[in-house]
């Protein structure tokens, strides 16, 4: 896990209704956490970093994100060591996160539950970091086949 974590938000519609998904992703590019919320606030953003702190028990020494207002209240009361970065155009790393993300579910009939949103979310973050090869899964063979080498991998072991 890297010190710089990269986070930001955007919207999926689950059963008709807009729900936002917070993210977090490393320097090295490598999915943090994903958090589904009915609301976008203090209150979900405080719960998504305490999410992100306790899965995988580091604390980053700087945090990236947009300007909204609830991320430095939240940014200083959980980290207050981590130094928040608000530039233009330092976040459009994870921005470009959500359009691969958007774009893996356009073609789904939508989601139902946010348990689904939740399960896709992390589905798709677990890909993403096992073709950048951040897991010591198939790390050996080639990009195109890394993936379907990851999956065999872990049948084999449950």
């Amino acid at each position: 896990m890297g010190s710089r974590w990269q986070v930001d938000e955007t919207y999926v519609k689950v059963a008709g209704r807009w729900r936002y998904v917070y993210r977090a992703v490393d320097q090295f590019g490598q999915v943090i956490d994903v958090f589904v919320s009915p609301r976008r606030g203090l209150r979900a953003a405080r719960r998504f970093f305490q999410w992100a702190i306790g899965t995988t028990r580091t604390r980053p020494l700087e945090v990236v994100t947009d300007r909204a207002l609830t991320y430095p209240a939240v940014l200083e009361e959980l980290l207050p060591a981590a130094w928040h970065r608000t530039e233009r155009y330092a976040n459009n790393h994870i921005e470009a996160h959500h359009g691969r993300l958007k774009a893996r579910l356009g073609p789904m009939r939508g989601l139902k539950q946010d348990r689904s949103a939740r399960v896709i979310m992390d589905g798709h973050a677990f890909v993403q970091n096992v073709r950048r090869g951040h897991y010591e899964l198939a790390v050996e063979e080639p990009a195109n086949r890394r993936l379907a080498v990851a999956f065999h991998i872990l049948s084999l072991v449950i």
